[in-house]
């Protein structure tokens, strides 16, 4: 993931200045992780956070919510802008948190970066480090198969529902529903809501 951390950082600030803001999220976004986390036992990891934007919004609503990410460019805006906010350089594919000891993670488009045959590493690290009963909720970009497009930063990853669902169950989830939004002059996008089984 290095290529990928040294993409971002090129351009951290012009990211964050477009997006790392909650004003810039789809409305129905926001609803569906209000939701989401509303629901939540225990504490939250925003896994990928970028420039810690949910993190603030999570935290803003009384959330025990902390952030990693692997470009180090966003994790100084993140404590720069949101100082009493936790975040911490870190990776998704190597947590660092003791098995079972979250009930929820917000994986925010963090593993489209991911090529298909490694899209597991991640999805089993967030299986390993959230308690029985706690809950994923991935957003991606949707597609009829998986494949392959130019993301403005770097090489992404669209997926089926279907697919990915099925990913998700073989990493320990059962999911318990699926979103998807087409927006004309938008790329489609989903999220998917699921749970870790109990070991």
């Amino acid at each position: 993931m290095t290529d990928i951390a040294t993409a971002y950082a090129v351009r951290a600030a012009e990211y964050a200045d477009t997006l790392g803001s909650i004003n810039a999220v789809h409305p129905s976004d926001r609803q569906l992780v209000d939701t989401w986390s509303s629901n939540v036992s225990g504490p939250i990891l925003d896994a990928g956070c970028g420039p810690a934007h949910w993190t603030d919004h999570l935290h803003r609503r009384g959330l025990d919510v902390h952030g990693v990410d692997i470009v180090p460019e966003f994790i100084d805006r993140a404590r720069a802008a949101y100082p009493s906010v936790p975040s911490a350089l870190g990776s998704i594919d190597e947590i660092d948190e003791p098995d079972g000891s979250l009930g929820g993670i917000l994986s925010w488009f963090s593993t489209i970066h991911h090529e298909p045959p490694r899209i597991m590493i991640p999805l089993l690290e967030f299986a390993r480090v959230l308690r029985p009963g706690g809950t994923l909720l991935l957003g991606y970009f949707d597609g009829a198969e998986v494949e392959p497009f130019d993301h403005a930063v770097v090489r992404a990853y669209r997926w089926p529902a279907g697919g990915l669902s099925a990913v998700l169950e073989n990493a320990g989830f059962d999911v318990i529903e699926t979103h998807r939004r087409t927006e004309r002059g938008h790329r489609d996008v989903g999220a998917i809501l699921c749970e870790v089984r109990a070991r």
